[in-house]
């Protein structure tokens, strides 16, 4: 149950209008009052002699037999209260018992002879209701409404457990700010899939996604078409920003401009520098200059590496001290931010989608220390220089590669927030976890698919890679073996060996350097995992097939392990553990 309270309007009339109109809102349907401070206020829904001003005037009342003077500017107190999808039909008593109990937690009516504001509930749909009050008490005071919205939200918990109601995970103050219901109704009306706050706070996001300055984070969000508003110090020192969508306008034709603090707590002008402020710290002047004279490289470059980022990040946050694995977490938003913008369109709405549910989990009150994540914050500006990729190829197969490594790292954060008792982070992050799964099965289809065609037709060099996992992973190997994945994990063992790798040492260490209990299919892990770490291409579509010589040799028993430049063998650097 969510109580979603906006404490300062000016036009009781107008509101009740809304909560009363049917004909513009498909889910406006029998408006009519469920509860009102007397129990007797006029129900223009309901009864036919009674009208939207009659119930504007009797809550008015206290404001207007203030003196002009004394009356506030803003009196209009407006909460929703809805249940969620999955909640039963609430009945009118219930919903006005939910009412009553909210206006006395919030201290807009207290009761126990305390004097309290004018209100009247509003049900129009099934799933909610709206409370509407006025923010001037019987006997001509100011309500303690102070922090109504957290109050109304600790009410709603209690409410949740003694109807047997869905019970929503609690908050801890880091959540981005909700769209009010003007914004709402506002992008209704204007045909938005979401509201101007929405589009806003992702366009932040993703200009965030890898900067490095000031500079260079302005200059994305106008490439975007983003209108900015810059607040600077009497010295010139800038203090803070405002952006606004060119079409979103008030009723003056003005665009409406919301400051980056507003869209979220960590997208305020000092939150952002510290990403790149404690990089500059962190990194050593002569990496710093490295990474400026390195150009954008492709799309897939960007993938792989994003990849072997995360797969480092993984470990960092199931085992790192808090500050840095919350940094790690953050900076992960920035890759999911950055793969979605520049992701192919089969694949690019789950990936923001995921981005847009992992935005919750990457705040919470264990302060990140910046500096530590700069290998994910570069893999992210490497994503966003490497420019869009298709959904094929190398691009489409290392693509699917990153977004495998991605769901250990976002599983691994929603694990971490669990421990941490933060319930809406772990639940963002499980939720972020379930797009990178669909997305991943989208991703990976096709590049799958040719090397479970490669693995089938290996012919008698299957049963030698057969013998090879049961003696690499003798507690894996039979639920392995039962996977359809089992032909694609041939392929690439076949193939490693061909590369001059030691297949079983290769195995034995991508398997144990992460946990397999969260994979869907462990031999697609164990082939992503495998291809990256021995830098086989991730799309095997044009390669020549791997019962080459070199295969047949090491069928008949004859090694075959070239050295690698510099006189070590290819075998030796795959089979260490990561620093």
């Amino acid at each position: 149950m969510i109580p979603s309270v906006n404490p300062s309007g000016s036009d009781t009339r107008g509101l009740l209008y809304y909560l009363y109109e049917t004909g513009k809102y498909e889910d406006h349907t029998d408006p009519h009052l469920v509860a009102s401070f007397d129990g007797m206020s006029p129900d223009p829904g309901r009864d036919p002699n009674a009208t939207l001003k009659d119930l504007q005037q009797l809550l008015d009342q206290p404001v207007m037999a203030l003196a002009k003077h004394a009356r506030p500017a803003k009196h209009v107190w407006h909460t929703s209260v809805r249940a969620d999808p999955g909640d039963r039909i609430l009945s009118d008593e219930e919903w006005a018992d939910i009412a009553r109990r909210i206006v006395a937690a919030t201290g807009i009516d207290p009761g126990d002879g305390q004097p309290g504001c004018r209100w009247a509930a509003v049900r129009h749909a099934e799933d909610h209701i709206h409370i509407v009050a006025t923010l001037v008490t019987e006997d001509g005071h100011r309500p303690d409404d102070f922090r109504s919205g957290a109050r109304a939200q600790a009410e709603a918990r209690l409410i949740e457990k003694e109807l047997g109601l869905h019970q929503v995970a609690p908050g801890d103050g880091t959540a981005a700010q909700r769209p009010t219901s003007a914004e709402r109704h506002k992008a209704e009306r204007q045909g938005r899939e979401r509201t101007a706050r929405e589009e806003l706070r992702e366009a932040v996001r993703r200009a965030v996604a890898g900067a490095r300055s000031d500079e260079e984070f302005f200059d994305r969000l106008a490439a975007v078409g983003l209108l900015i508003r810059k607040r600077a110090a009497p010295s010139g020192d800038l203090l803070g920003y405002k952006v606004a969508l060119p079409d979103d306008l008030n009723k003056d034709g003005e665009p409406v401009f919301y400051p980056g603090a507003r869209l979220a707590p960590d997208l305020s002008l000092p939150r952002i520098r510290e990403r790149w402020a404690g990089e500059a710290q962190d990194v050593p002047a002569a990496r710093r200059e490295d990474a400026i004279r390195t150009g954008p490289g492709s799309p897939a470059a960007a993938r792989r590496g994003t990849a072997s980022a995360v797969w480092q990040a993984v470990l960092v946050v199931e085992h790192g001290e808090d500050a840095v694995a919350a940094a790690h977490i953050a900076a992960a938003g920035e890759v999911l931010d950055a793969l979605a913008k520049t992701s192919a369109a089969h694949t690019r709405r789950e990936l923001r989608d995921a981005a847009t549910a992992f935005e919750r989990a990457s705040r919470s009150h264990v302060r990140a220390i910046r500096g530590h994540d700069r290998a994910l914050r570069q893999a992210a500006r490497n994503l966003v220089q490497g420019g869009p990729a298709l959904g094929r190829g190398e691009d489409g197969a290392t693509t699917a590669m990153a977004i495998d490594m991605l769901f250990f790292l976002i599983t691994a954060a929603a694990h971490w927030h669990a421990r941490k008792g933060h319930a809406q982070q772990a639940e963002a992050a499980t939720r972020a976890a379930e797009h990178l799964r669909t997305a991943y099965q989208t991703a990976a289809a096709q590049p799958l698919g040719v090397l479970y065609q490669r693995g089938r037709r290996l012919g008698p060099m299957l049963q030698r890679q057969t013998v090879l996992l049961r003696e690499a992973l003798p507690e894996l190997a039979e639920q392995i073996l039962a996977e359809p994945g089992w032909y694609a994990l041939a392929a690439t063992l076949a193939e490693a060996e061909a590369a001059g790798h030691d297949p079983a040492a290769l195995l034995s260490d991508v398997a144990g350097r992460r946990e397999l209990g969260t994979a869907d299919s462990i031999s697609d892990v164990l082939v992503w995992r495998m291809r990256r770490t021995a830098d086989l291409p991730a799309d095997a579509s044009h390669l020549p097939e791997t019962s080459t010589a070199r295969s047949r040799s090491a069928a008949r028993g004859t090694p075959t392990r070239p050295s690698a430049p510099g006189g070590r063998r290819s075998g030796e650097e795959t089979s260490r553990k990561p620093r």
